[in-house]
């Protein structure tokens, strides 16, 4: 199969996962919310938030397995293959047996810890015994699922995804009640990462036959070679994870547990938008290690620009329609009125505006094996975040939470990670605006325009069907006017390519 359309069957099943995913989550949280409480479901973001820290175990290896994989399957080198695999496997079944103590020991804590909690103490800490299990599940599978995204079979990797979360989506609509409600919750996400996990493994040792798993695969040069991305990557993952979680625990410890849940319903949104186009970047990660891997630097920086231009455009897109058409799908979706949660939706959907594509962009360096410096990068964004979260939200809620979010995201990766990787790859400024936000502007203009006429001209009553439908009026809008644009810049490439070559053969007449 050729380069281009693995790339673009790749990124059809990110997405296709991704919208899938998004429909049911859209439906699940309002009925988790309406079943819970707003005390009980607080308790359970802030559980998963803290939750959410235990990625941090992997250590920043998953980037790794997939990039070696990648490069290692390009060349051939099955046994470098192998070792990477065991090496990585290996340090995820400690890091895993840690991720098990460290939720025992909260869990003995707990009522200490939660000492408000309306949940009873021998469920609290029955919840979090079980996420702690989960998150070591989820660790240990994860090499295999490297392995996949390294192949770059994503639409395998997607396809466990997808099949997971329509699995628990359904077990959680039969089964969920407020008793025992947070029990239930994590009894259902274990036993679904458990089966999506298991899928992995199948399908890695089917598309490898090679793949081995033994002792004599364990190679301490290995395991510097793997250590020396992954520390930088794991810098990454740690300020991600700040940067993603932390919101909720400051507003937690500051304003309280149900002070969370305005933000949360903001953030789950903007996370339910950002995270299909960031997609774009995962799918560039081992693509950019390949051509990385066989010098074809030309490639690599038309896939940078062709990638973030593409990411741009479509988180500007939802941008454009959250700020007209944002408190209707909000009060369609929960079915109540949090008044903050608009404003922090813009607020971090502002910030998506520059992250998005720069996702794209981070994901073209790590795939050239370059590490270091975007992820000091990160470290910095992250700390700058956290410093301006806790000193905002006392003077401005949880909104100041958000801009403790968006605005370092500015300072740092359009200051300082942009320009570094422009010289990195050796690209022109000028083609920031040739080749990634110029192409844009026309569709997003006609996105504008089409935003305002509805908006000024028809009813918004909260409802499904309205806003599929202002939805689906929207992506016509922008997907017919960057394919009509698409075809007139063909055709005037054609014409033009058409002229200089009569005028070159028009002398040797």
């Amino acid at each position: 199969m050729g380069l281009r359309k693995r790339f673009t069957i790749n990124l059809l099943a990110t997405w296709s996962n991704h919208v899938l995913g998004l429909l049911l989550a859209l439906i699940l949280m309002p009925k988790v919310l309406g079943t819970l409480g707003d005390s009980l479901y607080g308790t359970w973001v802030f559980i998963s938030a803290f939750a959410g820290y235990a990625g941090l175990l992997s250590l920043g290896l998953g980037q790794t397995v997939s990039r070696y994989v990648a490069a290692h399957h390009a060349k051939g080198e099955t046994d470098q293959l192998n070792r990477v695999v065991n090496v990585i496997g290996a340090v995820y079944l400690v890091m895993s047996n840690v991720a098990m103590a460290i939720a025992g020991v909260l869990a003995w804590f707990a009522p200490d810890l939660w000492p408000n909690s309306l949940v009873a103490a021998s469920e609290l800490r029955w919840v979090i015994v079980i996420l702690g299990v989960n998150v070591a599940v989820s660790i240990t599978g994860g090499v295999f699922g490297g392995v996949l995204i390294g192949l770059q079979r994503f639409e395998l990797e997607k396809a466990f995804v997808l099949l997971s979360g329509v699995v628990r989506f359904a077990l959680t609509l039969l089964l969920l009640q407020k008793e025992m409600g947070l029990m239930i919750l994590a009894v259902i996400f274990l036993a679904t990462t458990v089966a999506e996990n298991l899928g992995y493994v199948i399908c890695a040792f089917r598309l490898v036959p090679s793949l081995r798993v033994g002792y004599r695969f364990l190679s301490r040069q290995t395991l510097r070679d793997c250590f020396s991305f992954s520390a930088f990557a794991l810098l990454e993952a740690i300020s991600a994870t700040l940067i993603e979680s932390t919101d909720c625990v400051v507003i937690g410890c500051v304003l309280g547990i149900e002070a969370i849940v305005p933000y949360s319903v903001a953030q789950r949104l903007c996370q339910y938008i950002s995270k299909p186009l960031q997609g774009i970047a995962s799918v560039c990660l081992p693509r950019a290690g390949e051509l990385h891997a066989q010098g074809n630097q030309a490639e690599l920086r038309d896939l940078m620009c062709r990638a973030a231009g593409l990411a741009w455009l479509l988180v500007m897109g939802f941008f454009i329609g959250a700020s007209f058409f944002g408190p209707t799908l909000l009060a369609t979706w929960v079915h109540k009125v949090y008044p903050q949660s608009q404003v922090i939706l813009m607020v971090l959907l502002a910030g998506q505006l520059v992250g998005t594509p720069m996702k794209v962009v981070t994901s073209v360096l790590f795939g050239m094996g370059d590490v270091r410096r975007p992820s000091l990068f990160y470290v910095m964004e992250a700390l700058a975040n956290l410093a301006l979260s806790l000193s905002l939200v006392y003077s401005m809620g949880a909104i100041g939470v958000a801009w403790g979010t968006g605005l370092p995201l500015y300072l740092v990766e359009l200051g300082l990670l942009l320009p570094y990787a422009l010289r990195r790859l050796e690209i022109e400024p000028r083609r920031l605006l040739t080749d990634v936000a110029g192409p844009q502007l026309a569709p997003l203009v006609a996105l504008l325009g089409y935003s305002y006429l509805v908006w000024s001209r028809v009813p918004l009553v909260p409802g499904w069907g309205n806003m599929l439908a202002i939805a689906s009026g929207g992506g016509l809008v922008l997907g017919t006017t960057w394919l009509g644009q698409q075809k007139l810049v063909s055709w005037i490439n054609g014409r033009q390519w058409a002229a200089n070559k009569l005028g070159i053969a028009k002398p040797q007449t």
